[in-house]
């Protein structure tokens, strides 16, 4: 082939012998490769092998745009095409799709070149698109964004939370195809959820077109007019039938049956679908001319930046807050996190509706350009940022815990499985919340991260910690959890009254810091629960002078330094303490690192909210759940007047 089609022209009949060959050629993979491991999605990725071979066939293997696969149970399709375009090895795909120890999982994974987001979960891939999109948008590229969806994945909320996202940002550079085979993983879409998507989707201000998703024609016209479209993201319904071009498979698909969305043929049927879907030299020749002589551009070997590893951005002079001040933590973000994006165009802020709750307001009301509301959207906020960062920014999405680690939970573990660079920043958390109540009152969020293997989490024990805390995890690359509360409280100081976390403080990710020295017991508190210990110990001096108390501040649950564990070893009587349940908190994470590496205590209290609570100011509810600093003053006795009989 000497000429590749050019958008808005008709393709000739050269083109339409290339697309079928290759189209043909790649399902011949899928059958081979689906067969060969017995498991896997043969059905969808049949359906839609001819939209992917004109888009990346004519399209990506020019440009290397982005494309994104929601639906990424049709691995085996998209395996099929980097194989055919020589990207990667079509024999060792064939053998080795699904096996252990093999890049070719069974959806689609960022291990595998070309492939630029890993997906699993429906809805998810799609709003990471977006944030693509938007990045592209915010860099002026000029570039398009491709996304494929699967029709009954359209079922799920995050996909509408996406639509409407993409249609207030004027998403026009966003192309997302639905393979609309009519086929779920159950049933028909008839017998499950009927729902009109075209209606839907240009309800929701898209322009939508309609075509075959086999008509080589059709589908190219439908790009062409993508390419063109103004104002709005494109979305193009692919009628399509599930196992089109396998016999035995093609049928049932054509009547609705769901037989073959997750099912892999058995070898004799696998055989005889294969004696059909030949190619004949001509065909075969169509193909390696093509590679030979019309690719441009090849994708890189996929690269995963580690966690902590430096980035390089200016983080700015650290924000001191004066030792009279009073204020809350998320206040403190907004300003460090303003001061950010003032210096680097790549910083964004992201929210859910809630800028003046969790301070994003101070970049918005600055630079309006680099905040970015979601709506009330949590799942698609915590996706989308993905997507930007993988796209080179440095995204700071928050709302509150409660929402960012139950509702958006999937979301940031598809993100920590493809080691994007979020920076999830929460506020709101634990009893500190106050009158909203115990739907709020968020005191299981650490524990809900807990399991992310590359997500880190803070929280920092005061304003001048925060801004510390969010320029480091803005220079250095990761996902990360910043938790912190609502309500205000002094600045922490040293023992002769100066701050403590003043200009020259350096954070380190896990480091542990001590405030207060001393030989009985070693009080471990995070967050605001580090003011209500430095309370209870100011008390106490008053009754008991001759208690010595160390008091630790502890920033993360998920690593502990050195600091902390010499106070341990000296004292060997422990007490935590944190708004938060024990159970996947400080105490129960401290325990552990205790118990593992054989570090001997004497006694072990854990001090956090046991039992749900209800409405109330935050500090009635600190005294109801007995953390308060008259309940740790009372267990700092108790603990030394038990282990001293």
């Amino acid at each position: 082939m000497n000429n590749l089609p050019a958008l808005g022209t008709e393709l000739t009949d050269e083109h339409r012998a290339f697309l079928s060959a290759f189209s043909k050629s790649c399902r011949r993979s899928i059958i081979e490769m689906t067969a060969n491991a017995q498991s896997g999605h043969p059905g969808g990725s049949l359906s839609s092998i001819d939209y992917l071979a004109a888009l990346y066939g004519f399209i990506v293997s020019q440009t290397g745009e982005s494309v994104v696969v929601s639906n990424g149970h049709i691995s085996p399709a998209i395996y099929s095409v980097l194989a055919e375009l020589g990207y990667i090895p079509k024999d060792e795909v064939v053998k080795t799709f699904r096996k252990i120890g093999s890049i070719y999982e069974g959806h689609v994974t960022r291990h595998v070149p070309g492939v630029w987001y890993g997906t699993g979960p429906l809805g998810i891939g799609v709003s990471v698109a977006s944030g693509f999109a938007l990045g592209e948008k915010l860099k002026k590229s000029g570039k398009k964004v491709f996304a494929l969806v699967g029709d009954g994945e359209a079922e799920e909320g995050q996909v509408y939370e996406m639509m409407n996202f993409a249609h207030q940002y004027s998403l026009d550079n966003m192309i997302l195809f639905m393979d609309y085979n009519k086929v779920q993983l159950s049933d028909s879409l008839h017998n499950i959820i009927n729902i009109d998507y075209v209606a839907l989707f240009k309800a929701g201000g898209w322009e939508v077109i309609e075509i075959n998703a086999h008509d080589s024609d059709e589908i190219w016209n439908a790009l062409s007019s993508a390419h063109k479209t103004r104002g709005k993201p494109t979305l193009i319904v692919g009628h399509s039938i599930m196992g089109k071009g396998a016999p035995g498979m093609e049928e049932e698909g054509a009547a609705y049956k769901a037989t073959w969305h997750g099912k892999a043929p058995e070898p004799a049927l696998a055989q005889n679908i294969l004696k059909t879907v030949t190619l004949t030299k001509t065909e075969q020749a169509l193909i390696d001319n093509f590679v030979e002589k019309n690719i441009r551009w090849r994708p890189e070997k996929p690269h995963f930046s580690e966690a902590l590893e430096p980035v390089s951005i200016d983080q700015g002079e650290p924000i001191v807050y004066d030792a009279k001040t009073v204020t809350d933590c998320r206040t403190a973000y907004g300003q460090a996190l303003l001061d950010l994006a003032q210096r680097n165009k790549n910083v964004l802020a992201l929210t859910a509706d809630l800028r003046a709750s969790v301070m994003t307001k101070f970049v918005y009301e600055k630079l309006p350009a680099q905040h970015v509301d979601v709506g009330v959207a949590e799942q698609h906020m915590v996706s989308c940022s993905g997507g930007l960062s993988l796209d080179g920014f440095i995204p700071f999405c928050s709302t509150f815990g409660a929402f960012m680690t139950s509702r958006a939970k999937d979301q940031a573990r598809v993100n920590d499985i493809n080691r994007t660079n979020v920076k999830m920043v929460a506020t709101h958390c634990g009893l500190s919340v106050g009158e909203d109540g115990p739907t709020h009152q968020v005191i299981d969020d650490m524990g809900s991260f807990l399991g992310l293997l590359h997500t880190m989490i803070i929280e920092p024990a005061d304003p001048n910690h925060t801004d510390r805390i969010i320029r480091y995890v803005a220079v250095h690359y990761g996902n990360f959890y910043v938790r912190m509360g609502r309500h205000k409280f002094p600045v922490i100081t040293k023992e002769d009254g100066t701050v403590y976390y003043d200009k020259d403080y350096v954070y380190e990710y896990g480091k542990c810091d001590l405030l207060r020295a001393g030989d009985h017991v070693t009080i471990a508190a995070t967050g605001a629960m580090v003011t209500e210990v430095l309370k209870a110990c100011e008390k106490l001096k008053e009754t008991r002078p001759d208690i010595s108390v160390e008091i630790v501040s502890v920033s993360s649950i998920k690593k502990f330094d050195q600091t902390l564990i010499d106070s341990i070893k000296k004292t060997r009587k422990v007490i935590t303490v944190e708004d938060h349940n024990t159970f996947s908190g400080l105490g129960s994470q401290l325990a552990r690192y205790l118990a593992t590496h054989a570090i001997p205590v004497e006694y072990f209290k854990m001090i956090g909210v046991e039992e749900y609570q209800l409405s109330g100011t935050w500090n009635e509810l600190y005294e109801s759940a007995g953390i308060s600093a008259k309940h740790i003053e009372k267990a700092i006795f108790d603990v030394l007047t038990q282990t001293s009989k």
